[in-house]
């Protein structure tokens, strides 16, 4: 996948606001403060396109991203962020859930995670919300460059780990998920190493983002 064009397109809080063509959307959600913006930056080699607020957990609406004309790469609030006010968080799962639920135009998930940390409860809960809708998702972990040649095959060994002995979807989630979405935990594939600082794993994420639109 080339990316020609990026721009911000509209952001919004609930489904009246979002885009009403039928574009294939792909959604990136994370932890606040786990460098998600950045990532999306890298994608699309524009340091400017997708804004960290300088107090993590603060985003509180979803923001589309026109790419080529032709997908919208969708920035998700991050979640997880303790000093958030509590109202924040009430509002913030309704909203995520509304988007992910019955989203005809939403073709993937980029589950971000720090390569530094071990995947959070949080993590795998948002991988079962989107694997109980039957929604694709890929896993990529972030910050690969601040992690010790010497430990990354033991820190991505154990975010695999955790995505494969997470518990299964719930059997009745089956019924309504499309077959192509319905990933047995033994056969999660690995995360991806990700940098924003060097630029290692854009290739294969943007491959991903391709085989992702193309299902």
């Amino acid at each position: 996948m080339i990316i020609r064009s990026a721009q911000f397109a509209t952001s919004g809080g609930k489904p009246e606001e979002y885009p009403r063509d039928n574009f294939p959307q792909i959604a990136f959600a994370g932890r606040s403060n786990v460098g998600k913006s950045s990532l999306i930056n890298a994608l699309v080699r524009n340091r400017g396109l997708a804004h960290s607020s300088r107090t993590p957990g603060r985003t509180q609406r979803i923001n589309f991203f026109a790419i080529n004309g032709s997908l919208y790469f969708v920035d998700l609030p991050g979640y997880g962020f303790a000093k958030v006010p509590e109202p924040i968080r009430l509002q913030w799962r309704p909203m995520i859930e509304s988007y992910l639920s019955g989203n005809p135009r939403l073709r993937g998930v980029i589950v971000i995670v720090d390569a530094r940390h071990a995947v959070s409860p949080l993590d795998l809960q948002l991988i079962e919300y989107v694997l109980d809708q039957g929604i694709a998702f890929r896993v990529v972990a972030t910050k690969i460059d601040k992690v010790n040649r010497s430990q990354r095959a033991l820190k991505l060994a154990v975010i695999h780990a955790a995505l494969q002995t997470a518990p299964q979807t719930a059997p009745d989630a089956a019924r309504h998920a499309t077959p192509a979405a319905i990933v047995p935990r033994q056969s999660v594939p690995p995360p991806i190493p990700f940098s924003a600082q060097t630029g290692e794993g854009r290739g294969e994420l943007l491959n991903e983002i391709n085989r992702l639109t193309a299902i």
